[in-house]
């Protein structure tokens, strides 16, 4: 696939890196206000597969995967300050090294040339065996590149990044995917440290600090400064089920994790929660002004960006929520749209307008 920059857009798209670092270092994270991507990581489905799965689908509910995004790198150095990883456990290799989708179509590029997805390890791609385009194939590949790029770049501001643990039932191919366990989440705490180093990542202890619960830090506003938290990354965990109780359990306020969860309010390990629907869910406000950080979407499924509605987008803006996700910081490729979000000159961080002023 060719570039989708040209030189003059490289040089425009520069500028909101200085934009983004140029915040006030007394605020903190929770009083900022950023946007991200959504599953980061992901390349376009090939035309061709695409178009068989929508024969499969009557609904053709599969267009709503019709979205790409360029390198994870490039996206911070745009000032993207969100993320968003999924990864799928794969303790004996080769679960996903043969995406059932390669034999219904004829591929249009070959698939995995080093057999890095034969090798144990946590994978990272959004559906087995049809959205299986990525660019980082492993947990440990995007983490290495998120540490090399953030070495290059030490005063970055803090990113948020989104960790979806995906596991669930056998899909129509016949691929089941492997249930996570506790094993399996202390074992993904051990890559996302180790890989990415400690100096590196924000931990739910860090924000606890002297405080008995989590929640309770949070609530009496100990997030860190940004002149604290610059050259850092936070993670949380989506999913507010039965795979957030297991990370949770035997870790009271998340003691000794790596990775915030989504818990409810009340709850010892409430830090962070999401709240995807901006325009319904009108209790982001009054959340924000309590100390929570808030994870909301400007558009979803493809469904803004085809109409060119900024409504869902300009509610989240105002809404306070510190983290707004979208697959439309640049306008589609895939389809006529002139649909993508930023704040005013292009920047993709500034001041929260509900607390950070």
């Amino acid at each position: 696939m060719k570039s989708l920059f040209s030189p003059l857009m490289v040089l425009l798209l520069a500028a909101p890196v200085f934009k983004a670092m140029a915040q006030d270092d007394n605020l903190h994270i929770n009083q900022l206000q950023v946007i991200g991507s959504h599953n980061s990581y992901k390349n376009a489905i090939e035309p061709a597969l695409l178009e068989a799965m929508a024969k499969m689908d009557t609904t053709h509910s599969v267009y709503g995967l019709q979205y790409e995004h360029i390198a994870i790198e490039k996206q911070l150095d745009m000032g993207l300050r969100n993320l968003e990883i999924d990864v799928y456990a794969d303790t004996k290799g080769g679960k996903y090294a043969h995406p059932k989708g390669l034999d219904l179509v004829t591929p249009e590029q070959p698939y995995d040339t080093e057999g890095i997805m034969k090798k144990p390890g946590f994978k990272v791609l959004h559906m087995p065996d049809f959205d299986f385009r990525t660019q980082c194939m492993t947990f440990e590949d995007c983490l290495t590149k998120l540490r090399k790029w953030s070495e290059a770049h030490p005063d970055h501001v803090p990113v948020f990044i989104t960790l979806e643990p995906k596991d669930g039932d056998k899909n129509r191919f016949g691929t089941e995917p492997e249930q996570f366990n506790a094993k399996l989440f202390d074992e993904l705490d051990k890559v996302l440290l180790s890989v990415l180093g400690k100096d590196k990542v924000i931990t739910p202890d860090m924000v606890r600090g002297k405080y008995t619960t989590l929640e309770e830090a949070v609530l009496n506003n100990n997030w860190p400064t940004l002149k604290e938290a610059r050259g850092k990354f936070l993670f949380i965990l989506d999913d507010n089920g039965k795979k957030r109780d297991l990370y949770m359990k035997g870790h009271p306020s998340l003691k000794g994790r790596a990775v915030f969860v989504n818990a409810k309010p009340g709850t010892p390990e409430a830090a962070w929660l999401f709240k995807n629907e901006p325009e319904t869910d009108t209790d982001i406000e009054s959340l924000v002004k309590k100390g929570y950080i808030i994870r909301t979407r400007a558009d979803a499924n493809t469904q803004e960006a085809r109409n060119n509605d900024y409504t869902r987008f300009n509610k989240a803006c105002t809404s306070g929520a510190q983290i707004i996700t979208t697959d439309y910081y640049l306008p589609s490729k895939l389809f006529k749209s002139d649909y993508h979000i930023s704040f005013d000159n292009n920047t993709f961080v500034r001041p929260n307008p509900v607390t950070g002023k």
